[in-house]
């Protein structure tokens, strides 16, 4: 019988453990609220109601061709999210439940009893076990709880910090469980995860590892991807396959130890070795790298001023630019120049290819050029301008790696800077772009040989003499002042007298011939007779000459002198092509675009691109110019005529026109078919590095083989949208006889026929010229 001591002791016992527990349970209530408010600033901030329905991750922003194929991404964390579990592969959810979260449809945010096992394991000192549940990782994962969050005055003590961060990410996934189903939690989790080598994400982490969606996923690659959440450096399949193996095994038979697949199954694919399709996705990844560059230059304006962030915002960004004409321009460009650059570097072995135009090598010209580079300016600050220091690094050889044309793009040398330079600069350079001018809409942008080793864009940012393919800017003057194509000129010299100081100017053709013949017009650009473009620009002044200029489109500043017909201005390719594209589109100049709408990662409408477009000319005066352009493609010993129609086989109606400047320095070609303009342009970096002989250096040589690669290409795919028929007549009837045979049938010799019976009747002769 117990005592009267011991029977008043036991209730003060329980009484204790009751009020102990109590207190405790009402301790940490008052704990877990302090923490939710914030107590004094004492436990770091918890997002708010509103952020959790609106949970802010960092998203690539994806580039998409017109036919809806993703070109590229900027990203400051390669993540694109996925939005419908349609998208993942069941295998794929399988492993991540049955590694991660077993119970994880069971519970609300945290796994009690999960959490007790960890707290069992610690205590008897078996294996640790992580208790995280899927929703405090994701919580982790979208609030930076153990960083942006972790910025209470309690959260540097090291014992309560931890206990801190783990307060916190059970509260907000106990809320994230209210606010948003299973599912969906399932998919935010897949969606933030870091898999390591650059991609966050399942969606970038498949195309990084294996080339893939989620939705194609192998058991065998889902249970590597799933193994990498432990550890995605640690075990990469790429830095650690054993580790990797071995993890991915691990996976496997837990899927298999919760029945997720059969022992045939996981036996199976263990014994599959892993098979990587990997490669790192980076801002340079995918297609028009030189495209993407231009076009992130004008979303970086348009973020800044309506209050986006290009890096992590998830926009998506609709483009002009056709996936199948940008890769054939891409293929086009490099079988070309591959081989152009064999030809060059064989012209020029066993000498220098800068040269002065007397064919002298230019002194001093690597040490001149050095000079100019980020290396020499670095090193010239470092050692505060000290040769000595300068030229001993400027020559020390390093190991590095090179831009080649040959298989795979790259090879590793030993160079000094000054080696890599002459290197570099013995490259010639390109550019190629393709547009539709009925609409202003670019199809295709090829700014250079290769965006990692050639930045610089020869589309829009680069700026050349156009030679003979600025012609047809004259010969437009011409036909709207009142010329008919069949207008007659007399192929002897031309010269404009001194003015300026400067002295007469009589220009040769390039064959440093005169004739003596009369050519029309039509034939006179095809042939590219200077003295005819010369005879022109006399007749109707250089300054007119610049004033169709600008009604072409031309932003660039072009000289009002009499060599202006003969493109000695520099300008880009781009404006070439919006030029050119008037000709076609019946008069009307469209402004080159490359963007149609912009999108938010919802799907809401941003921006919706309106092309600028103005009518500059009559519908008949560009059926004109189209007429005279075809002349090049149609007439025998015209410039484009055997390059397009017999070296590449090219039936369709096309117009063209070649140019060539000085010395050879610059190589250009223009093309125009009923819905596609193209232009190409060859070059040395440095005007003085080019070829020197007609033979290599023309346009319909250096420039005209990249086009007609890509047309061979783009009609061969039929699945490309292009009109291959005659280009389409003006609604009118012509004012004027194109047919120059009319002219002669009676057997007068076509040089001595009336000019005045050329020219459109509505107009005299002395009028407007």
């Amino acid at each position: 019988m117990a005592s009267p001591k011991s029977s008043n002791y036991y209730p003060k016992i329980i009484s204790a453990i009751w009020l102990v527990f109590v207190a405790g349970l009402l301790a940490l209530i008052l704990y877990v609220y302090a923490v939710s408010i914030n107590f004094l600033n004492l436990f770091g901030e918890l997002p708010d109601f509103r952020a959790l329905e609106n949970p802010r991750s960092i998203l690539a922003s994806e580039v998409y061709s017109e036919d809806n194929v993703l070109m590229g991404k900027y990203f400051l964390e390669n993540r694109s999210p996925v939005y419908d579990r349609r998208d993942l592969s069941q295998n794929l959810i399988d492993a991540l439940i049955a590694t991660e979260d077993i119970r994880f449809e069971e519970h609300s945010g945290i796994d009690f009893k999960g959490s007790f096992a960890v707290i069992y394991y610690k205590l008897t000192g078996k294996q640790d076990r992580g208790s995280s549940t899927l929703t405090q990782q994701l919580a982790r994962n979208l609030f930076r709880t153990r960083t942006d969050l972790n910025k209470g005055l309690l959260s540097s003590v090291p014992g309560l910090r931890m206990l801190i961060i783990k307060t916190k990410e059970w509260i907000m996934a106990i809320r994230l469980e209210r606010s948003y189903s299973k599912r969906e939690v399932l998919l935010m989790y897949l969606n933030t995860v870091d898999f390591g080598s650059g991609a966050f994400g399942i969606k970038s982490a498949a195309k990084t590892f294996f080339n893939k969606a989620p939705k194609d996923l192998k058991l065998e690659e889902s249970a590597v991807l799933v193994g990498l959440l432990k550890g995605p450096s640690y075990f990469s399949p790429v830095k650690n396959p054993q580790r990797s193996l071995a993890r991915r095994n691990t996976v496997i038979d837990q899927m298999q130890k919760y029945g997720f697949i059969q022992p045939e199954e996981a036996e199976q694919a263990k014994n599959t070795q892993i098979a990587l399709n990997y490669h790192v996705e980076n801002q340079n990844t995918g297609m028009a790298p030189y495209f993407r560059t231009e076009l992130g230059k004008f979303l970086l304006r348009w973020c800044k001023e309506n209050g986006y962030n290009l890096y992590e915002d998830g926009l998506k960004i609709y483009t002009t630019i056709d996936s199948r004409m940008q890769r054939y321009a891409e293929q086009a460009v490099q079988e070309h120049m591959s081989k152009q650059q064999k030809l060059f570097t064989s012209y020029w072995k066993g000498r220098q290819p800068w040269t002065n135009k007397d064919g002298t090598t230019i002194k001093g010209f690597l040490e001149t050029q050095i000079k100019l580079t980020d290396r020499y300016k670095s090193l010239d600050s470092r050692f505060e301008g000290n040769q000595d220091s300068i030229n001993y690094y400027l020559h020390k050889k390093i190991p590095m790696k090179v831009f080649t044309w040959e298989a795979p793009g790259e090879k590793e040398v030993k160079m000094s800077p000054l080696d890599s330079l002459a290197y570099y600069k013995r490259f010639l350079n390109t550019g190629f772009m393709a547009m539709n001018p009925l609409n202003g809409h670019i199809k295709a942008w090829v700014g250079g040989n290769n965006y990692k080793y050639f930045k610089y864009d020869h589309v829009k940012q680069g700026r050349r003499q156009p030679g003979s393919t600025f012609k047809p800017v004259v010969y437009l003057a011409a036909i709207d002042n009142g010329y008919s194509p069949c207008y007659e000129v007399m192929d002897v010299p031309v010269t404009f007298a001194s003015s300026d100081g400067q002295p007469p100017y009589t220009p040769d053709n390039d064959d440093k011939v005169f004739s003596g013949r009369s050519f029309n017009l039509r034939e006179a650009l095809a042939f590219s007779k200077n003295t005819v473009t010369a005879h022109l620009v006399q007749k109707l002044t250089p300054q007119k000459i610049v004033d169709y200029a600008k009604r072409l489109g031309f932003s660039s500043e072009i000289d009002p002198v009499p060599a202006v017909g003969f493109g000695t201005s520099d300008v880009s390719l781009y404006e070439m092509c919006g030029a050119y594209g008037t000709f076609v589109n019946n008069g009307k100049w469209t402004e080159p675009v490359y963007l149609t709408r912009i999108e938010d990662k919802n799907g809401n409408l941003l921006l919706n691109f309106v092309t600028k477009s103005r009518d500059v000319i009559s519908e008949e005066t560009a059926y004109l110019m189209v007429h005279l352009l075809k002349g090049g493609t149609e007439i025998k010993g015209g410039t484009s005529y055997y390059g397009l129609r017999f070296r590449h086989k090219l039936k369709n109606e096309i117009g063209a026109k070649t140019g060539t400047t000085s010395n050879f320095s610059d190589a250009w070609f223009m093309a125009i078919t009923p819905d596609l303009v193209c232009g190409v342009w060859v070059g040395g970096e440095n005007r003085s590095i080019h070829f020197r002989s007609a033979a290599y250096g023309q346009g319909n040589k250096l420039a005209l083989p990249a086009y007609g690669l890509f047309m061979q290409k783009v009609l061969a795919d039929k699945s490309v949208p292009i009109n291959t028929g005659p280009f389409p007549k003006p609604t009118a009837p012509l004012s004027v006889e194109i047919d120059c045979a009319k002219y002669n049938n009676a057997g007068i010799a076509s040089d001595s026929v009336n000019q005045e019976q050329m020219l459109n009747p509505d107009i005299k002769l002395d009028e407007g010229i």
